[in-house]
């Protein structure tokens, strides 16, 4: 295994909620999953980011999909793990805080869309775990403004931004406002109110978001869960090889 390179960090996002039809090199069963997750950690990716499926390729919470996804998963990497807890991967908000108070093997990390209802729920009992949580914000959406006023929101680990259209000032402007910082910006490169920041994009704005997330300091995303192709518009064989394109830049 090879050591991530230096700089922001860069997460692996290396399947998401893909089905079968849009590419063959989009993993599923937990020995793809390992393998791809592997490959991404000794191409310098940082953490992998991964969404457990069924056998049938739904997404799902269950201990007995979420448990040997990551057994597998960390027999091969070393490096923290995330897993999204949305309403794509279990649609009711009670069974899903069911599902998270039912796991035997817990991720480091595990995202929460704060958009989504349940979101407060899922999260509170994503730390009575001890699982750390990422919340997944939206500039210009309500779901900044009602995690702002969380009594959750001084225990999240990191903030996710789906980067918005507009100069990266715009974007710096509202990772200062989303923590009441000072008006000049000043605080540690990469946080948000003390709180570390991950911006990312999807589909055509992944490569870009990328870029922003490099400017401004802050952590990075890539992997076919958010793009199918490489900066160059070619079709990316694997999430480890836009890990290297996403590296290159440097």
């Amino acid at each position: 295994m090879t050591r991530p390179g230096a700089g922001p960090p860069l997460q692996a996002a290396v399947n998401g909620a893909r089905g079968p039809g849009e590419s063959a090199a989009v993993p599923r069963d937990p020995a793809a999953l390992a393998a791809a997750a592997a490959e991404a950690v000794a191409a310098g990716a940082h953490e992998v980011r991964l969404r457990p499926r069924t056998p049938c390729g739904a997404g799902s919470l269950s201990p007995r999909v979420v448990g040997p996804a990551l057994t597998a998963v960390r027999r091969l990497v070393r490096v923290p793990v995330t897993v999204p807890a949305d309403a794509w991967a279990e649609p009711d908000p009670e069974r899903r805080v069911a599902r998270i108070r039912s796991w035997e093997t817990l991720p480091e990390l595990a995202s929460v869309a704060w958009h989504e209802p349940g979101a407060e729920e899922t999260a509170a009992a994503l730390l009575a775990r001890g699982v750390a949580v990422e919340a997944g914000l939206r500039p210009g959406a309500p779901d900044p403004v009602l995690f702002a006023r969380s009594p959750l929101a001084p225990r999240v680990r990191r903030i996710a931004v789906e980067a918005p259209a507009g100069p990266d000032g715009d974007l710096a402007a509202w990772l200062r406002a989303l923590a009441a910082g000072p008006e000049d910006g000043s605080g540690s490169a990469g946080r948000c109110g003390g709180v570390p920041v991950l911006v990312y994009g999807t589909g055509a704005a992944a490569w870009p978001a990328l870029r922003r997330a490099r400017r401004l300091g802050v952590a990075g995303r890539i992997g076919l869960e958010d793009t199918l192709l490489l900066p160059d518009g070619t079709r990316a064989r694997s999430t480890a090889e836009q890990v290297r394109a996403a590296l290159s830049w440097r």
